[in-house]
């Protein structure tokens, strides 16, 4: 009898050291989602904070390209009166498009293209975007990390039982990004 109750003491302590690093695991990964999630923010907050500064330079080469310049301020309207993380997901897929539409416009402006300032803001955009491209694949890279922890045996049980589930807010490329663009001479 005595023999049995250590076996079972031991097999109860395993059981719940094992709990407990699945837990703090889950919550660990869970964190880091948050944090990445945050590093993507700020980077999609230092594109916003140039973009009033780049459409301005732009009006003034391009007045009559009023409808491009009011899909950017929209798009950055969206942004910031997005709550959710889907809501900003989509914001930034919105902003994505609105710009990529702003730089037809400005293809169309040589002595725009020229311009010191255009060209500077452009580095800067040229910068910050290639940040939220590596921001935004660390991103998915702990969602899948997270993902893979939560549906996995033991810790899917784990998870279950503390509430945590997969994560869902993945970056994605639009339909209009899969296709290669046409150039015609």
């Amino acid at each position: 009898m005595k023999g049995f109750l250590i076996g079972l003491i031991a097999v109860i302590v395993i059981v719940a050291v094992g709990t407990i690093s699945c837990y703090n695991g889950i919550v660990t990964k869970h964190e880091t989602i948050a944090a990445k999630w945050a590093q993507v923010e700020s980077q999609l907050q230092r594109r916003l904070d140039l973009i009033p500064n780049l459409v301005n330079t732009v009006k003034g080469y391009a007045a009559h390209e009023k409808t491009v310049l009011e899909e950017v301020t929209k798009a950055r309207s969206a942004w910031t009166g997005a709550t959710t993380m889907d809501d900003k997901v989509k914001a930034a897929s919105q902003m994505d498009s609105a710009l990529a539409r702003l730089m037809v416009v400005v293809e169309n402006y040589p002595q725009l293209k020229a311009d010191q300032t255009f060209l500077r803001l452009m580095d800067e955009l040229s910068g910050t975007e290639n940040r939220i491209a590596v921001e935004r694949m660390r991103y998915n890279e702990s969602v899948r990390d997270y993902n893979v922890t939560v549906r996995r045996f033991p810790a899917n049980v784990v998870a279950k039982m503390f509430g945590y589930k997969a994560a869902s807010e993945y970056f994605k490329a639009e339909d209009r990004a899969k296709t290669a663009p046409q150039v015609t001479f």
